[in-house]
């Protein structure tokens, strides 16, 4: 799995600390010039890893959110889409391990060649640490890891 820190994602900066003054956290946000809309897809999760989003906290955070945007790209001509993470949410960059610490995850390891499932207790730019069911603690190098996504127990 690749590592790409949030500082290399355009815009993510400046509005980052925006939506984590309303109670969140930004984990993803993708910014696609088109002919003549921007195209704007973020991606918002709670500080509290047991917390759900709804879809008014999709509202009040694209209401903050979109004017900033449109500030820092000088234009109104945008389209923006602003969702949680969802329940079935597959990690796609490595650097969302440390958003979601203590959230329930289960990670391809290639390593093992299965599933290991646990919940984030730590993660920087090379790997991230689950402490597992039995209480024990696995370390996963992120090169390492083939697919990650929430494990929600029924």
């Amino acid at each position: 799995m690749e590592y790409t820190s949030y500082k290399d994602i355009k815009y993510y900066k400046e509005c980052a600390p925006l939506v984590e003054g309303m109670g969140f956290k930004l984990v993803d946000l993708k910014i696609v010039p088109a002919k003549t809309t921007t195209k704007i897809s973020a991606i918002i999760a709670s500080s509290d890893p047991t917390a759900n989003i709804g879809v008014n906290d999709c509202a009040k955070v694209h209401r903050v959110l979109l004017p900033r945007l449109e500030a820092l790209l000088g234009t109104e001509d945008t389209m923006m889409e602003l969702t949680s993470p969802g329940i079935e949410h597959n990690i796609k960059n490595a650097a969302e391990f440390s958003v979601f610490t203590g959230r329930s995850v289960r990670v391809w390891d290639k390593i093992a060649t299965d599933w290991v499932c646990g919940t984030i207790q730590k993660a920087d730019d090379k790997s991230v640490v689950l402490k597992k069911d039995d209480n024990s603690d696995v370390e996963i190098l992120f090169e390492n890891i083939a697919k990650a996504k929430f494990n929600y127990k029924a």
